[in-house]
């Protein structure tokens, strides 16, 4: 077997010969993946506050588990993942208030989610692609109807966090001080937990269940080292995962590879470009 030469792999990854007829084609998808790419920064900030970056990949796998299940037994993909990431979501809502718990539950849930869906995967007769999707995310699989659940559900997520915007803050800032104020912190947490749990349900339709950190996570981590202000981080965290979902979309129209590497590179090199910014800027603070 020949080894793929330089100019065969850069067409792989690059060609936008028909680009335009392309573009056309994945309109859907482009809107599904600017849309959960503000949301899913936004969401991001309190994920990275309250130290949950692995609840985000625990719930995914169960999100994973649920979307094979459908698959499998030929019902609505979106609805599957949503159970399953659900399920996940209020599992360690309920259990796991303290880190150390939590971590644990976590890590007997994804390995338990991961064997489930590859076992649901490994049953479906269907296509070999709509397996991979599921992992690594589909650039043309968000039709009419899925991009309308995407949507609503984005926009419930949005909704909710702006109801719960002031005690989720004061609860992943100090959750004692909190508590000892008044906020209703087990509401509060498990609210959050189910509205991470839908946002990464509907991320896994985008980037695939294995990579859904470079929407939720990455781009707040990014923002996170630019600033502390409460206003300037959502704001970048939603900039970032919205450059990270869409460009990554309109890069991998071009190519024959999964979305997901387009959309991980760029998640990362926001990050790496904002580590560095914040490595310069912290001598010269130290300075006044």
């Amino acid at each position: 077997m020949l080894p793929v030469g330089a100019g065969d792999l850069w067409s792989r990854m690059f060609n936008f010969e028909n680009y335009g007829e392309l573009l056309g084609l994945v309109q859907n998808s482009i809107l599904a993946g600017a849309v959960l790419g503000i949301v899913g920064g936004l969401i991001g900030v309190f994920v990275m506050q309250r130290d949950m970056a692995f609840a985000v990949h625990g719930i995914s796998e169960l999100s994973f588990a649920g979307a094979a299940a459908a698959l499998l037994f030929g019902v609505n993909v979106v609805a599957g993942s949503l159970v399953g990431a659900l399920i996940a979501a209020i599992v360690i809502g309920l259990l796991g208030a303290r880190a150390r718990d939590r971590n644990s539950i976590i890590g007997v849930l994804m390995p338990f989610g991961l064997g489930l869906g590859i076992l649901f995967l490994a049953l479906y007769p269907g296509r070999s692609a709509n397996k991979f999707g599921l992992l690594t995310g589909q650039i043309i699989s968000v039709d009419d109807p899925q991009l309308t659940w995407l949507s609503a559900i984005s926009l419930a997520v949005l909704v909710g966090l702006l109801l719960i915007w002031r005690p989720l803050s004061f609860d992943s800032l100090d959750a004692d001080v909190a508590a000892a104020r008044g906020v209703p912190t087990r509401f509060v947490s498990l609210t959050f937990m189910v509205l991470l749990g839908l946002i990464v349900a509907v991320s896994v339709q985008i980037i695939g269940a294995l990579l859904v950190l470079a929407l939720v996570v990455t781009p707040a981590a990014a923002a996170l080292r630019l600033s502390a202000s409460p206003i300037v981080v959502p704001v970048l965290a939603m900039v970032f995962g919205f450059v990270s979902a869409v460009g990554g979309i309109l890069l991998a129209i071009g190519g024959s590879l999964p979305i997901s590497p387009y959309i991980t590179t760029i998640s990362f090199l926001i990050y790496l470009v904002a580590r560095l910014v914040g490595l310069r800027a912290k001598p010269r603070a130290g300075l006044r």
